[in-house]
């Protein structure tokens, strides 16, 4: 039976590196895995899902207005697909992440869904919040912070390094412009 999955974490957890060995591990049992990655984010060039450990794939772009269902549909038509994965799930849309719902319940398709649940200001993507919701599994991808606890938050810097309390929710960045710390070492940050 096929579930959706939420793998999330604070930054550098391991996400993509989870979700490139999930795609390996279909591929190797001569399985078709179908990945996706979010057009906004090019740090490692358009329609790469890439690993801070080196692994890579090629991925399918996916923009807020793209209607998941139809297009998994399309491709599944084409060639059939035993996976979906999912990377950076924390850009899609509420639309997106019930048509990825829809892909589960009636093409029977598993989808796995690898992003962060909060930003820098703790507060939820809108993509996050709607497979907090609706994913049939939640899986903790754990890192910890510079003291060793778990870290589960994420500070948004400056160039001095200083942390960062406000702006726009999405900044494209990756170990230049955000931490992972644990929830006290977040509060010292922004003195709250």
């Amino acid at each position: 039976m096929a579930q959706m999955y939420f793998y999330y974490s604070a930054m550098n957890a391991g996400k993509s590196t989870t979700l490139l060995q999930s795609s390996f591990n279909y591929i190797e049992r001569g399985m078709n895995p179908l990945i996706f990655t979010a057009a906004i984010d090019t740090r490692y060039g358009a329609g790469k899902v890439s690993s801070r450990i080196g692994l890579e794939a090629d991925a399918t772009l996916f923009n807020p207005s793209d209607d998941l269902f139809e297009n998994i549909s399309q491709l599944n038509e084409e060639n059939k697909v035993d996976c979906v994965l999912i990377d950076e799930c924390q850009f899609l849309t509420k639309e997106q992440v019930y048509q990825l719902t829809e892909v589960v319940d009636k093409l029977h398709i598993p989808v796995l869904c690898y992003g962060l649940r909060t930003d820098f200001v703790g507060e939820l993507f809108e993509g996050s919040r709607y497979l907090l919701s609706w994913a049939d599994k939640l899986v903790e991808l754990k890192t910890i912070c510079h003291c060793g606890r778990k870290a589960n938050m994420v500070i948004r810097q400056d160039e001095n390094g200083k942390a960062i309390a406000a702006g726009d929710q999405v900044a494209i960045g990756g170990n230049e412009l955000y931490v992972s710390v644990c929830r006290k070492h977040y509060k010292e940050a922004l003195n709250k």
